[in-house]
């Protein structure tokens, strides 16, 4: 099929470093099974509709299961984004994702907040918070459920923040606490004050118009359907999909 997605010898030189070790018994062939993990995830399929050319697919269901258990994707995302070599400006914002009803099943404490899954006036959402350098590549990622502020969200991500000038956010981030945090880093805000401020807050209007990039990052990751509809009930599997789509749109 000519449509299959095939990880380049230079990605997979890129990649490797951050594989785990062999025990025992090799490890089948690394290009073709995260070749196929990385077209299921894209297309939203299911596993067991994977094309023959990757491989069975339980082989490729249990590596990516085992290797998002063990946070071998999110080592990936920290480690290639680690190189971003920004010094001047980032962007922090949040979007929502829908939860199919096979992840949001099962009612009380197992199917709500222990899987990061809230109901919005939108249905039942995971929310994914993010760090994008003045590229609109993403630096970090959080998720929390839906109903939760956008300062949860901050408060995760402010010890990732890396050394720069300035912070692009939208009005809810406007909180006292964040914009002493951020002072104190040496970070300067450029976030709009909240409507119900007695007290406007200045802020630079021409910078501010920059944020869109970061819109436009969300826009690109939700054009993975495992990305833009959430169909796993793990929350760190479901990270793990949003992270390597980060990984093969932005870091390779």
């Amino acid at each position: 099929m000519s449509d299959l997605f095939w990880l380049s010898d230079a990605q997979m030189a890129r990649l490797e470093p951050y594989f785990p070790k062999s025990h025992g018994k090799p490890r089948v062939d690394d290009r073709r099974v995260l070749s196929g993990i990385i077209f299921i995830n894209r297309n939203g399929l299911r596993w067991r509709d994977a094309p023959k050319e990757y491989g069975p697919h339980k082989t490729l269901y249990n590596r990516w299961k085992r290797w998002s258990d063990n946070g071998i994707f999110a080592r990936m995302m920290v480690g290639l984004a680690a190189d971003h070599g920004e010094e001047r400006t980032v962007m922090i914002d949040a979007t929502y994702l829908k939860a199919h009803r096979t992840a949001s099943s099962l009612g009380g404490q197992k199917g709500g907040r222990g899987r990061l899954i809230g109901r919005t006036k939108g249905g039942m959402n995971t929310k994914l918070h993010a760090i994008c350098d003045s590229q609109g590549r993403p630096i970090s990622l959080f998720v929390t459920a839906g109903q939760d502020s956008d300062c949860i969200g901050a408060a995760a991500l402010l010890s990732s923040l890396p050394s720069v000038d300035w912070l692009l956010g939208d009005r809810g981030y406007d909180a006292d606490w964040f914009r002493d945090a951020l002072e104190n880093k040496g970070i300067r805000p450029c976030i709009p004050g909240r409507k119900q401020r007695k007290v406007p807050i200045k802020y630079d209007k021409r910078r501010y118009k920059r944020r869109n990039r970061i819109e436009i990052m969300f826009g690109r990751l939700k054009d993975w359907r495992r990305v833009a509809t959430r169909y796993d009930r793990c929350p760190q599997v479901f990270l793990s999909a949003i992270m390597l789509a980060a990984i093969v749109i932005y870091w390779l």
